[in-house]
């Protein structure tokens, strides 16, 4: 089934200060209805369908945007270097990262007007919400897919600006998201960020998700790597490097003790699902459910004019 490209709004947009919509379940009920969710769900399903089948390494279309962003997310880890974690700090939370998200505070509108063209520089200051928020939060500490809803919800709004082309979308999952995953892995490390809103054991993943939706999609049809393979360690080494799913195992498996049954049970029950197209349709399923209705992860995402809170009207 063709999925339906995002509107092109830059024609019509009015730059909106976002604001907070979600506060309790009542309002995920209208969230779902509104043109904000449909865009985030278009965005995520499009790059689904750009990856699928596909590996890391493989070639696709780099366009100067595309590079320009790469090379700001190397920028943004050049800054760890400056702001090394703190000494005596506790277990969780170290301290350090509040300097590195202020830095980010201050620079990112001078970045984004280096990286994005000039056509989309209006858009800035609602850009800056969702850049900000997509690397943790500095008063808590912590990290977890929220955050990274908010980046990705960046990216989408680059391309509802007419940023991107469908073209672009594949180097989008396979590049920047790959490069901005490993950074937030090196933010987490370093400044041993708290899961946020973690359900334990009984979560998906301690950070991140759309990984996990993005890389079953890269495995659809592969001939020899099966959902059951994550459960092999030899072969999580082997195609971490080519697979967001399987570098998320190996993240998992470096910074977690114990049985790989005990710590990760929900990953360790999905590896018995038969093939990667339901492990895909479920991943897709699952993170609506437990990301886009979540009240305790998507209150803090805001809304305005890239990601209106507005019914959409469905024609009859």
């Amino acid at each position: 089934m063709a999925i339906p490209l995002l509107p092109n709004i830059l024609e019509s947009y009015v730059p909106t200060t976002p604001v907070s919509r979600i506060h309790q379940q009542h309002d995920i009920d209208e969230f779902i209805k509104t043109a904000a969710f449909d865009r985030i769900m278009t965005f995520v399903m499009l790059i689904n369908q750009s990856v699928m089948k596909k590996k890391i390494s493989d070639p696709c279309h780099i366009s100067p945007l595309t590079q320009g962003i790469l090379d700001m997310l190397d920028t943004l880890d050049g800054w760890l270097e400056e702001f090394p974690p703190l000494e005596n700090a506790q277990r969780f939370g170290n301290k350090a990262f509040r300097s590195w998200v202020d830095k980010l505070s201050e620079c990112s509108n001078e970045l984004m007007t280096r990286v994005l063209p000039n056509a989309l520089h209006v858009a800035i200051p609602e850009l800056t919400e969702y850049l900000n928020k997509g690397f943790g939060n500095e008063t808590r500490i912590d990290y977890g897919s929220g955050h990274e809803l908010s980046f990705a919800a960046w990216l989408g709004g680059i391309a509802l600006l007419g940023g991107f082309e469908v073209c672009d979308y594949q180097a989008i999952g396979l590049r920047i998201f790959v490069k901005y995953l490993e950074l937030v892995r090196k933010i987490q490390k370093k400044y041993s960020l708290e899961p946020a809103g973690s359900h334990g054991v009984w979560g998906l993943d301690d950070h991140q998700f759309l990984p996990y939706v993005w890389g079953s999609a890269q495995l659809i049809d592969h001939p020899r790597i099966t959902p059951k393979s994550v459960l092999n360690k030899e072969m999580v080494e082997a195609y971490a490097s080519e697979n967001m799913y399987f570098r998320c195992i190996q993240y998992i498996l470096e910074v977690k003790r114990g049985p790989f049954f005990e710590h990760s049970p929900m990953l360790n029950d999905i590896a018995s699902v038969l093939t990667w197209s339901k492990v895909n349709s479920g991943m897709t399923k699952m993170y609506v459910a437990e990301v886009l209705k979540k009240v305790p992860v998507i209150q803090h995402f805001k809304f305005g004019g890239l990601f209106p809170f507005e019914t959409v009207v469905t024609p009859h």
